[in-house]
């Protein structure tokens, strides 16, 4: 019987070419070194005798992925792999990176997951996955999220540069009522911060909505900025609100899995 195209592209997909696997972990290494590296040192890092890894550095050296220091005799990486890395800036979509990660959060946990910008007036909803049971929340995508009562915003906020979350908090930026307003002070913001240090991630427990909690986290990108935030929401009963509940980790794992698409730290 014949494999249909299918199959055949599946059977094909499984097979891979150790030596270029093995090439791979010194580009990655030289990339994960923070700068030039001398031969052992590289070799070492990739997990691989100095011999074997000089025959893959001359290679690459002839490829311009990797260059050797006339004065130090360290390799780094070349002018190639700059033009490759840009390449992928150039093409590369934050959100589809992201969403990827926010339906397979979606579905492995049944919760409700958003994806959130910052947009002209604060978090804004991009995407959003329905929880697996009904959940009764006004909150489509457009949605404008407060700065201070929602998880997306918190995570925001939590993260924010000091200056530009002024001038959100200072005005009718992210929904904010004039409540909240007059308690944005730099002051009120440190605990959200505090929090954000230890667990990883933002929360909100039956806020705005009574009996619905969320927790949510930011993404990072190549430069240490935020483009987007990913929050899961879903009924008390079925997302606790303790920090370390499998909702808050699987959130904060998420968020970090986005961060290294795109380029950036995996941390708080």
């Amino acid at each position: 019987m014949s494999k249909s195209p299918a199959d055949d592209l599946a059977d094909r997909g499984q097979r891979a070419i150790q030596s270029v696997e093995v090439g791979g972990r010194l580009l990655l290494a030289l990339a994960d070194g923070g700068g030039a590296l001398a031969l052992k040192d590289l070799a070492a890092r990739a997990g691989l005798p100095a011999s074997r890894a000089h025959p893959y550095l001359v290679s690459y050296g002839r490829l311009g992925l990797v260059e050797r220091q006339a004065d130090s005799g360290h390799y780094a990486l070349g002018p190639a792999a700059l033009q490759i890395g840009l390449a992928c800036l150039r093409q590369w979509d934050p959100l589809r990176a992201a969403e990827a990660e926010a339906r397979a959060l979606a579905e492995a946990t049944g919760h409700a997951v958003a994806l959130s910008v910052w947009g002209n007036f604060g978090p804004t909803v991009v995407r959003l996955i329905e929880a697996t049971q009904p959940l009764h929340v006004a909150l489509r995508v457009g949605s404008v999220l407060s700065i201070l009562d929602t998880a997306t915003g918190r995570a925001f906020a939590a993260v924010m540069p000091a200056t530009r979350l002024a001038e959100a908090v200072a005005g009718p930026l992210g929904g904010l009522q004039p409540r909240d307003a007059r308690r944005a002070r730099p002051a009120d913001l440190e605990p959200l911060r505090a929090e954000f240090a230890r667990h990883g991630v933002a929360r909100a427990v039956g806020r705005p909505i009574p009996g619905v909690n969320a927790f949510a986290a930011p993404a990072r990108d190549h430069e240490g900025q935020v483009p987007l935030v990913i929050t899961a929401l879903d009924h008390e009963d079925r997302l606790p609100a303790a920090w370390t509940s499998a909702a808050a980790r699987a959130v904060r794992e998420a968020a970090a899995r986005i961060s290294l698409r795109l380029g950036g730290a995996t941390g708080p």
